[in-house]
C-alpha cells in the first residue's frame, strides 16, 4: 500500500494538511467559541499536519504488522518533527506558534508529554484506519485531473506561503521595534520624571533662598533701626547736657560782665562808645544763626535685583524630551495599528501563541486586534 508515485506523495500532503486544518479549526473554534482560521497560512491547510502524515507513513513501513512499534515510531517521529518546527519558527519569527509552557511534562514550550501521547494514537489511527480510504481515492482519480489540480494547488500553496513568511517576518520585526520603542519610552518617562523633580527641587531652593534672604535682610533692618535709634537718643541726651552746660555758663559769665562792665561804663563810656557799636555789629554779626543745610535724607537701601537662576536649560529638555516621546508614542501607535489580512490572520489564527522576549508587545497588537474586532 506504500508504493506510491512521487506525485502521489504530494496529494496525500495536501490532503492532510486540510485534514489538519478541519481538527484544528474545528478544536480551537470550540474551545475560543467563535470560528477560527487555525494555522500558519491563509489557505484551509496545515503544512505540519501533513508534513507529519506522511513522516507517519514513512516510518511506520517497517513495522506496520506490529501497533506497538508502530506507536511509538509515531509518537517519537511526530514529536520530533514538532519540536524542531517549532523551534525554528521561534527563532525565525520572533514568536512561538504554538505554546506548551502551561502544560505538565513540556520542554521549553514546543513539546508535551500529552501531546506526544497523541501523535502516537494518531499515527495508529492513520495507518490502520483513514489513510486506506484516502490511497484508494488518490489511486482512483485520473492523473490529467490530479496533475490539474496539483498545479493549481502548489500555486497557490506557495504564494500563500511566501505571502505568510514575509508577514510573520514583518511581524517578527513589528514586535522586536514596538518593545525597543517601549523601552526607550520607559526610558524617557524616567528621565523627564527626573527633570521634573530636579525642576521642582531648584524651584523649592530658590523659594528657600527666597525666604532665608528676606528674613536676613528683615533682621539685618531692625538690627540698623535699632542702632539708629539708640544712637539718635544717645546723641539728643549729649546735647540736652551740653547745651544745658553752655547756657549756665554763658549765664554766669554774662552776669559777671554784666558787673565790670557796669562798673567800668560811667569811666570809659565815652571813650569806648564807638567801639562798642563796633564791637556790636560784629557782635550781631557772629551771634547771627548760620545758614546749616538741611541734611538731606539718606536714600533707601535698595537690595540688588537677585540673580535668578535659569531654569531655561531643565525647561528645554524636558519640554525637547517630551515631543520626542510623543513622536515615539505616535510611531509606535503606527506600527500596531498598521495590521495588514496576513498579520490579522497569524494573530487570530494562532490564539495560543507567545513570545519570551516581546510579550508584552504580542498582547498588545491582540488587544488592539480584538478592539477592532468588536468595533465591527
Amino acid at each position: 500500500m506504500y508504493t506510491y508515485s512521487w506525485y502521489h506523495w504530494i496529494t496525500f500532503f495536501y490532503i492532510y494538511c486540510f485534514f489538519g486544518w478541519i481538527f484544528e479549526s474545528s478544536y480551537v473554534s470550540l474551545k475560543t467559541r467563535h470560528l477560527v482560521n487555525r494555522g500558519f497560512l491563509r489557505l484551509p491547510m496545515l503544512p505540519l499536519y501533513g508534513t507529519g502524515a506522511v513522516m507517519m507513513l514513512w516510518v511506520s513501513l517497517p513495522v506496520k504488522d506490529n501497533l506497538v512499534l508502530l506507536y511509538f515510531s509515531g509518537l517519537v517521529a511526530a514529536t520530533a518533527l514538532e519540536y524542531v518546527t517549532g523551534y525554528m519558527m521561534e527563532r525565525l519569527f520572533k514568536m512561538k506558534y504554538w505554546d506548551y509552557s502551561n502544560q505538565q511534562f513540556q520542554i521549553n514550550g514546543y513539546i508535551c508529554l500529552t501531546s506526544s501521547i497523541a501523535w502516537g494514537f494518531l499515527t495508529i489511527f492513520l495507518t490502520e484506519v483513514i489513510h486506506r480510504p484516502v490511497a484508494e481515492f488518490v489511486l482512483a482519480m485520473n492523473p490529467f485531473v490530479e496533475f490539474f489540480l496539483l498545479i493549481t494547488i502548489s500555486i497557490a500553496f506557495a504564494a500563500d506561503a511566501i505571502q505568510s513568511t514575509r508577514e510573520a517576518l514583518a511581524l517578527g520585526q513589528v514586535l522586536e521595534a514596538m518593545t525597543r520603542m517601549k523601552g526607550q519610552l520607559d526610558e524617557m518617562h524616567l528621565q523627564l520624571a527626573l527633570l521634573k523633580a530636579e525642576a521642582s527641587q531648584k524651584l523649592e531652593d530658590m523659594k528657600s533662598d527666597a525666604r532665608l534672604q528676606a528674613a536676613e535682610l528683615k533682621a539685618d533692618a531692625h538690627e540698623r533701626m535699632e542702632e539708629l535709634k539708640a544712637d539718635a537718643w544717645l546723641r539728643v541726651k549729649e546735647l540736652k547736657a551740653e547745651t544745658s552746660s553752655l547756657a549756665a555758663e554763658l549765664r554766669d559769665n554774662t552776669l559777671q560782665r554784666a558787673e565790670e562792665l557796669k562798673e567800668d561804663t560811667a569811666q570809659i563810656a565815652a571813650r569806648l562808645k564807638d567801639e562798642v557799636r563796633m564791637k556790636a555789629v560784629k557782635w550781631e554779626e557772629r551771634s547771627m544763626p548760620r545758614h546749616m543745610p538741611n541734611p538731606g535724607e539718606e536714600a533707601a537701601a535698595q537690595m540688588p535685583p537677585e540673580d535668578e537662576e535659569s531654569c531655561l536649560p531643565t525647561e528645554d529638555q524636558i519640554r525637547l524630551l517630551s515631543q520626542h516621546a510623543q513622536k515615539l508614542q505616535d510611531s509606535r501607535r503606527k506600527l500596531s495599528s498598521n495590521m495588514s489580512f496576513y498579520r490579522r490572520g497569524l494573530l487570530a489564527g494562532n490564539p495560543t501563541a507567545s513570545s519570551r522576549k516581546f510579550a508584552d508587545a504580542l498582547e498588545e497588537l491582540r488587544h488592539g486586534l480584538k478592539n477592532k474586532s468588536d468595533a465591527l
